[in-house]
């Protein structure tokens, strides 16, 4: 098992750069020199690396090491910021140096009792999964490939690839804040192409988290991966085209949430809310959701890829409810937002690298289960359209307006599962859709571990998840002409 993840982060950088508690508090003191309401440091040493197989050979294989760090001044909801590949005091003086320039209010520097904390741990690991021989990794993307031409002849195409990542990051701020983390992350991905006559569509499926990758290197878990993949791109060749229409829909458990995601979750966000650009502002206390609909983030489930023991601010995770039985409840908070709108931060100040700003961000956010049986929602809905999952989509923040495609969807008839059909997309609203929630299964899943959220040029994994739920009367647009 790794070291406790706070003290194992804290020694790493103390030994690697030289990175005492005095060295720490000198930097502080010349960002606090002049009156400000929070200064921080934020330091990264991330390995990562990626193998990739396409038509047989391995395409592919890339190591990459990351290092720097970031100083950040706040005055006001005024933000300085200055990053560095370099982690010297000489480079983290002039940082900070450069940070303060966006503050105007003279002051004067003093002494900051920096006070590390021991976490918990999330996701421990026996080894980094960047330590791994790279030849294991390309002996599994050779036997991903054969087992998925072994399915079916009609495989034509295999493309496999493996992502390690194993990151350590240290948080020092102005209050006191000394945190570590040692963050590991591993991702399998498997896509095929079947072929049949003229006609060529796709399949794709992945998995991952915060854990071992000897858990992925296990045929039992790679194995049904690459079958779900060949099954999908076998299912595409059989599909109809969607018919469009206003209609009632049934979503899918598990990865279908990121319509959730997209739809809701970001608009659940502290900045876009302080800033008022988002639908849900000034609606804490409100009913935005149809009763039984409660929307929750929490960056503490173990293994979880969007779990962390604490966010990029050193604030420890949290189990944010966001909308309890249809009511609004909550906003998602870094130190920054919450600062400004008067509430406490959540545990989600998150950012990309050293080179850039924390942000309010989404961690695992799904909504919880209700009691219906699953097949009883199939049945309830006598003509309609089932999505099992999707694949992009678009959101538009202020007006919540969102346009969603499916990886795979169905048509229903007489409350049972018909055709597989493709072009199948959603177009609604955000704050409306929720609205339209009428049936909510038992049978809450989180996705396979395969997320990544965007938002202002930055990328952070994420997790989502879903139960089973009818949407009433939402607009469906297709292919069928």
């Amino acid at each position: 098992m790794s070291a406790e993840p706070a003290s194992s982060s804290l020694a790493f950088f103390r030994e690697r750069f030289g990175l005492d508690d005095a060295r720490l508090d000198t930097v502080l003191g010349t960002a606090l020199e002049r009156r400000l309401d929070h200064a921080d440091l934020y330091f990264e040493y991330t390995t990562r690396d990626a193998v990739s197989l396409e038509e047989g050979i391995v395409k592919s294989g890339d190591r990459h090491l990351e290092q720097g760090v970031g100083v950040r001044v706040v005055d006001g909801a005024r933000q300085g910021y200055a990053h560095s590949d370099e982690i010297s005091v000489d480079s983290l003086q002039l940082a900070a140096r450069t940070a303060r320039a966006v503050a105007e209010r003279p002051g004067e520097a003093g002494p900051v009792a920096l006070a590390g904390r021991e976490g918990r741990d999330l996701y421990p690991v026996a080894r980094p999964p960047t330590d791994v021989p790279v030849e294991t990794k390309v002996a599994l993307l050779s036997e991903i490939d054969a087992y998925a031409r072994s399915l079916d002849p009609r495989i034509d195409q295999v493309m496999a690839s493996v992502i390690c990542q194993h990151k350590q990051v240290l948080v020092a701020a102005a209050d006191g804040t000394l945190a570590g983390d040692v963050q590991p992350l591993v991702r399998l991905n498997v896509q095929v192409i079947a072929a049949s006559g003229e006609r060529r569509e796709m399949g794709y499926e992945g998995t991952g988290g915060r854990f071992d990758l000897e858990r992925l290197l296990d045929p039992e878990s790679w194995r049904p991966r690459v079958q779900e993949a060949v099954r999908l791109a076998l299912l595409n060749l059989e599909a109809e085209p969607c018919p469009a229409g206003t209609m009632d829909v049934v979503l899918g458990p598990g990865w279908s949430g990121v319509l959730l995601h997209e739809a809701v979750g970001h608009g659940l966000e502290g900045d876009f809310n302080r800033k008022k650009t988002s639908a849900f502002a000034d609606r804490l206390g409100q009913r935005v959701a149809a009763p039984g609909v409660t929307v929750v983030d929490d960056g503490t489930l173990p293994e979880r890829r969007g779990s962390l023991n604490m966010d990029d601010e050193g604030t420890p995770t949290e189990r944010t409810v966001l909308i309890e039985d249809g009511v609004l409840t909550g906003y998602l908070q870094d130190r920054l937002n919450a600062r400004l709108m008067r509430m406490p931060p959540t545990g989600n100040g998150r950012r990309e690298s050293y080179a850039h700003l924390p942000l309010p961000r989404m961690t695992n956010t799904f909504m919880l289960a209700g009691e219906d049986d699953p097949e009883d929602v199939l049945r309830s809905v006598d003509r309609g359209l089932y999505i099992a999952s999707f694949g992009g989509g678009q959101v538009d923040i202020t007006s919540g307006k969102f346009v969603f495609s499916a990886n795979e969807a169905y048509k229903i008839e007489d409350g049972r599962l018909g055709a597989p059909v493709k072009g199948a997309s959603l177009i609604g609203n955000g704050p409306d859709v929720l609205t339209r929630v009428s049936r909510i299964g038992s049978d809450l899943a989180l996705d396979l571990g395969v997320g990544t959220c965007g938002k202002d040029g930055q990328s952070v994994p994420v997790g989502v998840g879903l139960p089973t739920v009818r949407i009433d009367g939402i607009t469906v647009g297709g292919t069928e002409g």
